[in-house]
Parts: C-alpha cells; sequence; structure tokens
C-alpha cells in the first residue's frame, strides 16, 4: 500500500502566504511578557476619539438569542438613504476583508490577471491570488512621494488588460489619493476590467469625493465602518455598485455573516454624524500638532492626505521592536515593500505626546 502524503491543500493555497497585517499580536505580547492594555497601538488607522455613545447603548439592544437579519435590511436602508442610492446597489459585509474575499470568490477565474498598485493593502494580491489569479504590480515611486499618475495606471491596464485593478483610496499605507473624476475616466476607458476601488479611509480625507456617485456598470465601491466610526472589534463594511454585481457578491457571502450586534452597531453611529464630525476635527488639528513635533525631532513624514502617514527609519523591524520597550507599537512596513519606513496613525494628542517622547529618547 503506498505511503499517504495526507490531503493537501490547492496549489494556490499552499503557494500564497498570509500578510502582515497592524494591530496587537496578542502571542508575540504574551512572547515578550508585554500586557496588551498596556500598549498604545499607532499601528492601526482608525478613529481614536472611539465610537459614538450611542453605539455603545445600542450594543445592549441587539437580539443575540436569535439568528439575525440575513440581508442587514434596516442598515442597508439607512446607508442607501445616506447614499442616496438603491438598497440593491449595496451589500453589508463582516468588515471590507470579507467584501475582498467575495468579490475574488464571485468574480476571478484561474489565470485572470489582477492589477495591483503598490505599495498598499496586501490583502488585494492575496485574495485574488488563492482564486488562481495572475497578480500583476504597477509600483508608486519613492522619489514621487508614492503618488499615482493616472497616465500611468492607464498604461499599465493596457498593458494588462486585466479582470480586475484594485485602487486604495485613499491608499494605505501612504495617505496619497486620486480624484474620483480620474477614476472615472479610467474605468469608462476600460470597460472589460473591473474596479474595486477601497475608500476605507475616505472619512477621515474632508472634501475627497467618494466614487459612490460614479454609478457605473464595472466598478465595486468597498467602504469600511470600522475605522472611521471606530468599531474594529465588531467588524463591519459595505460594497456598492450595480445591482448585477451586489447579487453576484450577495451568492457567495456566508449566511448570516454581519451579526446582530454589529448591525445595531452600524444603525447606532449613522445616526450619530455629529460625533463623527468632532472626531474628524479633532483628529485633524491633533495630526498638525503631531506633525510639528516629528519634524522637531528630524523624522520627516511622507505628504500624507489622512491622518496616518509613512517615515524612513532605517531598519523598520528593528525600530518597531525598540518601540515596544516603551509600550508602543508601530507599524513595520516590511509587508508593504518597504522595509525601511514605518507607519504612523495620529492618535490623541497627549498619546501623540508618549510617542514623541520615546522617539526622543531612542533617536
Amino acid at each position: 500500500m503506498p505511503e499517504s502524503k495526507g490531503i493537501l491543500p490547492r496549489p494556490e493555497v499552499q503557494a500564497t502566504p498570509l500578510d502582515q497585517h497592524g494591530a496587537l499580536d496578542y502571542i508575540e505580547l504574551t512572547r515578550l511578557g508585554i500586557v496588551p492594555d498596556e500598549i498604545i497601538d499607532f499601528s492601526v488607522n482608525s478613529n481614536p476619539f472611539g465610537p459614538s455613545p450611542a453605539v455603545r447603548e445600542a450594543l445592549w439592544r441587539a437580539v443575540i438569542e436569535r439568528y439575525p437579519d440575513r440581508e442587514s435590511l434596516a442598515l442597508r436602508k439607512a446607508l442607501a438613504e445616506n447614499f442616496s442610492i438603491d438598497p440593491a446597489q449595496l451589500l453589508v459585509g463582516n468588515g471590507t476583508a470579507e467584501l475582498l474575499w467575495l468579490v475574488a470568490i464571485a468574480f476571478v477565474r484561474p489565470g485572470d490577471r489582477a492589477l495591483v498598485l503598490k505599495p498598499t493593502f496586501g490583502e488585494y494580491a492575496r485574495s485574488v491570488a488563492l482564486m488562481g489569479a495572475r497578480v500583476e504590480s504597477i509600483w508608486a515611486k519613492e522619489e514621487n512621494n508614492f503618488t499615482f499618475n493616472p497616465e500611468t495606471i492607464h498604461e499599465a491596464l493596457e498593458a494588462a488588460t486585466p479582470r480586475l485593478v484594485f485602487i486604495c483610496n485613499p491608499n494605505n499605507p501612504t495617505g496619497t489619493t486620486l480624484p474620483a473624476e480620474r477614476i472615472g475616466e479610467l474605468a469608462a476607458a476600460h470597460p472589460n476590467t473591473l474596479f474595486v476601488i477601497d475608500e476605507a479611509y475616505i472619512q477621515f480625507v474632508p472634501g475627497l469625493r467618494s466614487c459612490i456617485s460614479l454609478n457605473l456598470p464595472n466598478l465595486i465601491l468597498l467602504r469600511s465602518m470600522t475605522k472611521d466610526y471606530a468599531l474594529a472589534g465588531l467588524r463591519l463594511g459595505f460594497a456598492a455598485g450595480q445591482p448585477n454585481l451586489i447579487e453576484a457578491l450577495a451568492k457567495v457571502r456566508p449566511p448570516w455573516n454581519v451579526n446582530a450586534v454589529a448591525q445595531e452597531a452600524g444603525l447606532a453611529a449613522l445616526m450619530d454624524e455629529a460625533h463623527l464630525s468632532q472626531s474628524m476635527a479633532h483628529l485633524h488639528a491633533a495630526k498638525m500638532d503631531f506633525l510639528t513635533g516629528l519634524h522637531i525631532l528630524g523624522l520627516h513624514p511622507v505628504p500624507s492626505a489622512t491622518h496616518y502617514f509613512i517615515i524612513k527609519v532605517g531598519n523598520a523591524v528593528e525600530f518597531r521592536r525598540r518601540l515596544l520597550a516603551y509600550r508602543i507599537q508601530v507599524r513595520d512596513c516590511s509587508s508593504f515593500g518597504l522595509p525601511n519606513y514605518i507607519r504612523i496613525a495620529t492618535r490623541k494628542p497627549d498619546e501623540n505626546a508618549r510617542l514623541l517622547l520615546a522617539l526622543k529618547e531612542n533617536l
């Protein structure tokens, strides 16, 4: 009887490594003997002022003894009213990450090409690679402060003729942006390519127009509610697009993918826009002061439209390790292909001051 090698996963699974993300690594902290609550986490880009008080009240209203509404109807209707679109153009998901996976499952065929604008969020490439896509990349140039010229993107689309293209706008980790009008022109010029536009951080950039208004047949918009509304622990986001695109995503989603607590929290967050506006105003002011402090120390962040930014520090792994000793975590950008950079998100003024002090002692 031949020796069994066990049941092996698909080759794409074996060939696609996990991606590194920000936030606390509880295994790492346990190994280092650090209590998670001691950490000030600058590695995540969420609203540091926390969720609306109305959200915390809503958590108690959630009915957890029965299955949640599998269609998230109340939340979809509220979102549709907020964006002046039809509820049939919306799908609610367990965070933007799940929605990316749904896009890959619904639209990617083995051998399809997918174009990714780098440096950017690693799950774009990973989700489609697991479905057998050929991932092609174009890189923003360091000397251009990692900004992309729409003409460069157009040329890459012409050369690759991809099934999908991912555009993170504002981009993570660089905080650069593209005008919605230019994205619309690109999508109109390439009707056979599905444009997946991730606007997880758009609320952090005042005045940046959303692509949701473009209403194009080859565009899926992804939005997170975990960053701006500070619901990261609940996981919540939504996709917007033409009904046929949304229907395809709905066919491949897991049943009851958004729990009752997240649905209640999302509704409450939408109802308290004043809290969001105040948070964004406070965060912008904190960013200005924070940048001044960094420049005084001789650190010069790459220009960013958002509250987060990347900074060239040399060995990012070592830099992050040293700051952990101060119970401060920053994002090592090696997984973005930027091993000499860290990413820092602005937090509350007193927390920013602690990081500046730690940096002063290390520098």
